[in-house]
Parts: structure tokens; sequence; C-alpha cells
């Protein structure tokens, strides 16, 4: 239907934009641009392929917050967010407000403490795909372009990846058309393509993520997961409030039972909840650094306060046990999936708090300390590569390699997590649990764990889960290292 590109364009009465020194006004206000936004398109659509010849081109737009000062403020060096290192005019678009409200309150009102100017909220001039809008609405569907007797594009607005990018993140010296410098490290855009792609990677509403992750490659890990979720429910003075598994089945009593999907997603994830996002969540990312880097690119939108990797992992060292742990003080990245985005020479540190978190909760689980904690646990350099079957190729290349790095494990989706943990200003971890030895000729095969193995896996989520909790119990300021900072930063976290 080639008319209905010159179609008449309706788009929702502007609601002019408004001056806040109210941070909970402030996002108020963006609740009533965006939901504005949401109903003019889905009420449009749902019109339109009710009754076929639609009437004009429907549009809409993002809400957005923009900051200016005009002068250079002296904040608080300790702090690594809530400020703009200079004068100028700031803003960023934002989508699903219901969601990141805690967010946003907390970002937007440090900004105006730290520098006392106000913010300003009116819509902005991105418009907000049809895809994007329904999205939240199970009983719509939008079909795909050709499969109606009109074409969608000429009618609505679509995603467009042009805008759709890591530009900010990746310190691309972005800046908006008119000249305005980013506030945030998400455009709205971006941030609706993530939390769709995460719906179908992890099957579970991004409702239900909490604010610290782990990450596993092992299915052992996730059943472990659901007793310890069960375990803690049946407390209630455990702060937890309910388990959510795959497919968005969500359970507060311990005896409720969970019956599996039929057809489990790519990466099945599961969210032991407390109030405030305070809970963990579970992402069985499978095995691959391509898997790791789909994971992360999506998850770090939620802006979670710390994620950790708690996998499997080649042990290279002969002195290593099966079973040891891996504390991963340094990454040898041979990945290559984000080689485009964080250049290899890019170092990534081991943040100090991530650190003394994991080896505290090793202690207190394994009950050893000091220089008996050593038995059991080396830190060091973990390699991660992109081809699982390594061990096939002339060792004279790869076990050299291995060599100089001093590396004493060797997985395939740490370095990927650790690194777009660092991109992405995500503080980040890795703890391995030794499963091979392939240069010792102990290989992965049936039957050759021990009991010391066996055990040794059996504590290994509850390590991660001991340390999220010390986390948790962090200042937020003080997880997020101003290591993870680069010259020029976006002030929201």
């Amino acid at each position: 239907m080639n008319a209905t590109k010159s179609l008449p364009v309706e788009s929702p009465d502007a609601l002019r934009a408004e001056v806040f020194t109210d941070a909970k006004k402030a996002v108020a206000r963006l609740t009533e641009l965006y939901q504005q936004s949401v109903r003019f398109l889905c009420g449009h659509f749902s019109d339109v392929i009710l009754n076929g010849e639609p009437k004009a081109r429907y549009r809409a737009f993002y809400p957005e917050i923009r900051f200016t000062t005009t002068s250079f403020t002296k904040a608080d060096t300790r702090l690594s967010f809530g400020h703009v290192s200079e004068p100028g005019t700031y803003k960023t678009t934002v989508t699903r407000p219901d969601l990141f409200a805690s967010y946003l309150e907390q970002q937007i009102g440090l900004l105006m403490k730290n520098h006392g100017e106000p913010v300003v909220i009116g819509p902005s001039d991105t418009v907000m795909p049809v895809h994007f809008a329904v999205a939240n609405d199970e009983s719509v569907t939008v079909p795909q372009d050709g499969a109606m007797e009109f074409s969608l594009r000429d009618v609505f607005d679509v995603p467009d990846l042009e805008i759709t990018h890591d530009n900010i993140v990746n310190g691309s010296g972005f800046l908006y058309p008119d000249g305005a410098h980013a506030l945030a490290p998400f455009t709205a855009q971006r941030i609706d393509y993530s939390l769709a792609r995460l719906q179908h990677y992890t099957a579970t509403a991004a409702e239900h993520f909490q604010n610290h992750i782990l990450f596993t490659n092992y299915q052992f890990y996730v059943e472990e997961f659901e007793a310890y979720a069960r375990m803690v429910l049946a407390d209630p003075k455990s702060g937890y409030t309910s388990f959510v598994s795959t497919g968005n089945v969500e359970i507060s009593d311990a005896t409720t039972p969970i019956y599996p999907p039929t057809k489990l997603p790519q990466m099945p994830t599961y969210h032991l909840k407390r109030e405030g996002g305070g809970g963990i969540t579970l992402v069985n990312i499978g095995v691959g650094p391509s898997n790791a880097k789909t994971a992360t690119d999506h998850i770090a939108v939620l802006r979670p306060h710390a994620w950790l990797m708690v996998g499997h992992c080649a042990g290279l060292r002969n002195s290593q046990r099966l079973g040891d742990f891996v504390l991963a003080h340094a990454y040898l990245r041979e990945d290559h999936v984000l080689d485009d985005d964080l250049p290899v020479w890019v170092p990534i540190p081991a943040l100090a708090e991530i650190q003394i978190a994991l080896e505290s909760a090793v202690a207190e689980v394994t009950e050893l300390e000091g220089y008996e904690l050593k038995r059991i646990m080396r830190t060091g350099t973990v390699a991660t590569i992109d081809n699982r079957n390594w061990e096939l190729r002339d060792h004279s290349g790869p076990v050299k390699r291995l060599s100089q790095s001093r590396a004493i494990g060797l997985d395939m989706e740490s370095a990927t997590i650790a690194a777009n943990g660092f991109r992405f200003r995500v503080p980040y971890g890795t703890l391995l649990c030794v499963s091979d030895k392939p240069l010792h000729g102990e290989l992965k095969l049936p039957g050759m764990a021990s009991d010391f193995y066996k055990t040794q896996v059996s504590r290994h989520l509850m390590i991660g889960i001991r340390a999220m909790e010390q986390l948790r119990e962090m200042p937020l300021e003080r997880i997020h290292s101003r290591k993870l900072r680069s010259f020029e930063e976006t002030a929201f976290l």
C-alpha cells in the first residue's frame, strides 16, 4: 500500500517540558510521558490491526531527562558517579520508568545534590518503535512487515539500529544531534532492545532480575540454587520473598512444586527475590564466549550492582586437584568476541571489594583460612578461549602462551564476563572450580570425579551466594570502583 507513505502524521498532545528539583516528582513526570506515548501507540496499533486501513502515520516519542550546568563543580572525589565533569548540557532518553524508578530517583537525586541544579523533564525527539510500546502486552504481537495489507513502516516507527548502539559505553565520543552530552550509559531504544532480548533468551521478565547476578555453565548449580531458595523461603527471617523459575513461575511457599517448561530457553534463568532487588539471579549461560557476551550485553542495561562467574575450568597446574577453586586475579583474553568493542590491550583489573568478598566466602563455607586456604584455592590468571577443543591443537603454541601468562585455569566464559563488566561499569569477579586437568592426563571423562570434587562442587554455588550477600551489605558507592570509570563518564551509573 504505497499510498500510506503520504499519510498525515498524528502524535499525542505534547506535554510541555518542566523543571524539577524533586527526584521523585521528576520520575513521576517521566512515567506520565512514557505512558502517554505507549497508550497512544498501542491504541492505534490495535485499531489498525482490527480495522485494517490506517488513516494516518502514528508517531510517539520517548521522554527525556535534560540537565545543564554552567560551572565546574567540586564533587566528592570518592564518588565514581552522580556528577558531571564539566559545564554543558547533558541528557538521556528514558524507557520503562516503572521498572527503573528506584534507579532513576537515586541518579537524579545525586545529580541535583552534587550540582545544586534542577533537571528538566519533557518529551524527546527520539521516536518510540511500536514493537517496544506493545512489548508489555502479551496479548499483542507485531506481525512481520509484509504480513499485513499495508507496510508497517509506513504507519509506525520501527526499531532503528542506527541509534541502537553502544557508542556511549565504548567511549566513541558520543554526542546527541543537538550537541548534548550523554547523561546515562544507554539510550532508551538500546534498553528496550535488550529488555526484549532478555525475555527471549531467559524466558523470564526483566522485572524479576535482581541486583546481584551469578553466571554459571553447569546445570547442577541450578538444582542447588532452587534447593537453597526453598530453604531460605522456609525461614521468615531470611529476607527472601519468592523464587522465580524459567517461564516466570513464581513461588513464595517453599513446598510449592515447580514443573519445568516443556522447552527450556537458551539461557535458563532463576531469581531468588528480595525487597528492593536485593536478591540473587542465576543465569545458566551454557558454554562459550558468545553466550557470555550475549547475556551480559543485555543484563547490563538493568544496571546490576555486581556479577560473578561461578563455573568450571581446566586446571593448568600439576599441583591442583579436581575440585580446587580458582580465584581470577587477571584474565588472558583469547575469546575474541569483544575485540571490536574492547581491544585486548586494555587491562581488566581485579576489583578489591569483589576479591575480598569471594575469598571471605570461600573461607566461611570451607571453614579454612590463611595458609590452609591455599590447599584448595589459588589466585592467578584465568585464560578464556573460543575453542573448546584447544587440547587437540599443536601444544607448542597455546601451552607456551598459557605458561608465559602464568595462567592457572582455563575456561570459555570468565574473561568475557569480566571484560564486559569492565566495559559496562558493572563490578565483576570470577571463582571457578577445577573440573579437569587436560595437560596432566585428567580429562573431563565420566567416572573421574572424586568425593573431594563432588564436595567442592556442592560448596561452590554457596560460596557465590555468600559473596553476593556480603556485597549486598556494602554501600553502592563503595562497590562501584573508580577503576571502571574513564576520562569522560556519564553522571548516571
